[in-house]
């Protein structure tokens, strides 16, 4: 296993073909086969004689790792491409498609290294985590205008996120770097290429731990504290709380989602302030389907407050 500060080494060609891009926005999926037992290492009893002495047993399963933060803020397309065949070799991770710049985030606690030179894998950074996988997150971002320009270089705030060094420790869920096509991605679509390695060893496909993975609402430096505007439309409305089935999203610290597509519980208290754009008969009412506006009460950030587990957000206002 590879320990922190052993410098990463150097990246086979994880190109991704244009093919392969429209497999991807099309959703293709790659279904996997049935694991096969391997023969087992001791011989079989004698033909017509009992089997004598303790018999081999199949090792238990190891247990399952929990699940990641998906390493991506926003909306997304993926597949499991592991394995795929790329000009360099079988490709080693997922590629997650996203808009430029998105969020890249921790996907557990642990360690980061930046990597910055690798011609063929651009920006990279390496992540190694408490659980003794590490993750590799490559073709970040190096552009500085909303254009392929690549006139950025590999550094915290265009590649990294601000003011992050190599050997930090970071925090699950905590921003880390920003979606791009650097590397021998460039020019095509924007998608972070995902890498898995358990016990710091050979690639495994990502795929199950991306469907595992917990979605977060938004990303902010842990312990900043973070108001959201949500638009959406009214879930549901059970006692003291509002269920919204978001559409977009503006956070105070200037991170803007489109196309959230969660559904989460705020705390709705009774001192709220329910407004109405336009003019109704009668107080304004929170039913089921309407479209509103959400202001959420200024919030310490953690991890349960990016995962929008009920009970860590709260309504502060609700405009019809």
């Amino acid at each position: 296993m590879p320990r922190f500060g052993r410098e990463p080494e150097p990246m086979a060609s994880h190109r991704t073909t244009a093919r392969g891009i429209l497999a991807l926005l099309a959703g293709a999926c790659i279904a996997a086969g049935p694991a096969v037992a391997g023969p087992s290492n001791l011989p079989p009893p004698p033909a017509g004689s009992p089997a004598k002495g303790p018999q081999p047993e199949d090792p238990p399963a190891p247990p399952k790792p929990p699940p990641i933060v998906f390493p991506v803020i926003g909306p997304v397309k993926y597949y499991d491409d592991f394995g795929a065949p790329r000009a360099g070799g079988p490709h080693q991770g997922n590629d997650i498609l996203a808009a430029k710049r998105s969020l890249a985030v921790a996907a557990e606690s642990g360690k980061v290294k930046l990597w910055t030179s690798s011609a063929n894998a651009g920006c990279m950074l390496y992540l190694y985590g408490k659980s003794g996988t590490t993750y590799l997150y490559i073709h970040l971002n190096n552009d500085v205008t909303s254009g392929n320009d690549n006139r950025g270089k590999c550094v915290a705030g265009t590649a990294y996120a601000k003011g992050l060094r190599s050997g930090a420790a970071v925090r699950a869920g905590e921003p880390i770097a920003f979606v791009g096509d650097s590397g021998d991605a460039n020019g095509l679509h924007a998608h972070l290429h995902f890498e898995v390695h358990p016990k710091g060893g050979n690639a495994v496909s990502p795929f199950p731990y991306l469907k595992r993975a917990r979605h977060l609402l938004y990303a902010a430096a842990p312990g900043s504290v973070v108001s959201l505007t949500l638009k959406g439309r009214i879930a549901a409305t059970p006692s003291g709380t509002l269920e919204l089935s978001i559409d977009s999203l503006r956070a105070s610290t200037g991170l803007r989602v489109a196309n959230v597509g969660l559904t989460v519980s705020l705390t709705l208290p009774p001192d709220a302030l329910v407004t109405a754009t336009s003019s109704l008969i009668g107080a304004p009412r929170l039913a089921q389907g309407k479209s509103v506006t959400v202001t959420t009460l200024p919030t310490e950030t953690t991890l349960d407050t990016e995962l929008a587990k009920p009970g860590t957000l709260t309504v502060d206002t609700v405009a019809l």
